[in-house]
């Protein structure tokens, strides 16, 4: 955003045939600043296991096949495109041997060829790769499995909202309850729940929309800056709003 805000650097940017972003989810926005300023930016997608990004804007470079395995035995084989999510895993001759040292963490990693990435995501009716977050990150609802950091960046595209965070709550019935805890743009207008599913369904499967939002001042942080999701999660349960 800093360099943005410099003629100079702005200059150089847009003379360079692209600027490769990687290591994290983009912020949409900022995306947008710098294209909206001639900036060519594209996303890129890989890991130390694959020497780097090897996924460009969603699309593999050549020799590198890219699929979705199923999150079950149930589901449709991982050729398929649209709605299906899954574990991104990664084949072609950008694949690391193994860990040095490690023979059985490589077993786990390294199957048939395809490096198992840590990440889960979708392929679009295009093909091309949708990544949505860490499996870490992920909570099944009802029975859907639902990338919590996929619905708080699209959450956080709303004009009515200034900060997103997504989390799973223990549910009775559900399991796990998606909730949104936010903070709005104008405190005066928080956002009504339906719009903001209708919002989230625009984009990913109705299921993946939250529930229920807590509206904040101010979401937690950490002292490196991340949001305290612990201290959320102990708001909620203590009831607070």
């Amino acid at each position: 955003h800093r360099m943005l805000e410099q003629p100079e650097e702005v200059a150089a940017l847009r003379d360079l045939r692209a600027v490769l972003l990687g290591g994290g989810p983009i912020d949409p926005a900022l995306r947008t600043r710098a294209e909206e300023q001639g900036i060519r930016v594209v996303a890129t997608y890989g890991a130390s296991e694959t020497a780097g990004g090897c996924v460009y804007d969603g699309v593999p470079l050549d020799g590198v096949r890219l699929e979705v395995e199923p999150a079950s035995p149930e589901q449709p084989a991982p050729e398929q495109t649209g709605e299906q999510t899954g574990r991104i895993r990664i084949a072609g001759p950008v694949l690391f041997d193994g860990y040095l040292g490690d023979p059985e963490l490589t077993a786990q990693t390294l199957v048939d060829g395809w490096y198992r990435t840590p990440d889960v995501g979708r392929l679009d009716e295009d093909g091309r790769l949708q990544v949505l977050g860490r499996l870490d990150d992920v909570v099944l609802s009802g029975g859907v499995n639902v990338p919590l950091p996929a619905v708080a960046r699209r959450l956080r595209e709303h004009p009515g909202i200034a900060q997103a965070e997504v989390l799973g709550v223990p549910d009775p019935e559900w399991g796990q309850r998606v909730v949104a805890f936010l903070v709005a743009t104008d405190a005066s207008a928080p956002v009504a729940v339906p719009e903001l599913r209708n919002w989230v369904a625009e984009v990913y499967p109705r299921a993946w929309a939250p529930w229920e939002a807590v509206w904040l001042d101010a979401l937690p942080l950490l002292g490196t800056g991340k949001t305290d999701r612990q201290r959320l999660l102990a708001w909620h349960a203590e009831g607070v709003r």
